[in-house]
């Protein structure tokens, strides 16, 4: 692979200095809620008449964002999401004082997301985390990923060598961490809160249940 086409690996994220927030808050953090971006809707699963969404910030490096990708979501997606219960949105936090590839990783996702294949490269990012994670220059093996995701490489080399998804990565990180996220995987549930770390299903389920119920009674009659 020629330089050129690995040069947007170069550039990290510098993430600012987050403020705690309590644990359990009534509205979404407004920087979490208010995305503007184009491509949110192709790092969304679910309906969005769903009544209860969740914004999950993850590092593709982290090894516990792997877990909940891998043996967490797929669960809750069968439960909730494919149900129309709960509407899902992954939102970029890439640690990069602990794990070198993240922001790249993030910004070929985002690429990927571009022709409509972020889910696809999501799972393939995790899958094959232990192989690409370690690399001193990853480009070359994510490009493979590619192609396993069914990505023509002439649509995704032009976005990854102009480095155009850089400052909404760059960005989207920062809104998280004012919003208070310090940590991957990080999700925030409408009506519960900001929860930390890898949760097991259980845990998860219960939170779910209960947030959509909450959203979804009756009104008292008077």
């Amino acid at each position: 692979m020629r330089r050129e086409h690995v040069a947007w690996l170069i550039a990290g994220v510098t993430l600012i200095a987050p403020a705690r927030l309590p644990a359990v808050q009534s509205n979404p953090p407004p920087s979490l809620a208010r995305r503007q971006d184009p491509l949110l809707a192709q790092r969304t699963k679910g309906s969005s008449k769903a009544p209860v969404t969740v914004y999950e910030l993850s590092d593709f490096q982290c090894p516990f964002c792997r877990q909940q990708a891998m043996e967490t979501f797929p669960v809750l997606e069968r439960e909730f999401i494919e149900t129309g219960k709960v509407r899902w949105i992954f939102l970029n936090f890439p640690l990069t004082q602990l794990h070198a590839n993240a922001a790249a990783a993030s910004e070929f996702a985002m690429c990927a997301a571009k022709v409509d294949r972020f889910w696809p490269v999501h799972d393939l990012l995790f899958a094959h985390q232990d192989k690409w994670a370690p690399l001193r220059n990853p480009g070359p093996f994510l490009i493979t990923l590619a192609d396993s995701a069914g990505i023509p490489r002439g649509d995704l080399l032009p976005c990854l060598q102009s480095g155009e998804m850089r400052s909404l990565v760059q960005t989207e990180a920062e809104g998280a961490a004012k919003s208070g996220v310090q940590s991957t995987p990080t999700i925030y549930i409408e009506g519960v809160g900001l929860l930390v770390g890898a949760k097991p299903v259980a845990v998860l389920r219960r939170l779910l249940v209960s947030a959509w119920q909450e959203r979804t009674r009756p009104e008292s009659k008077p």
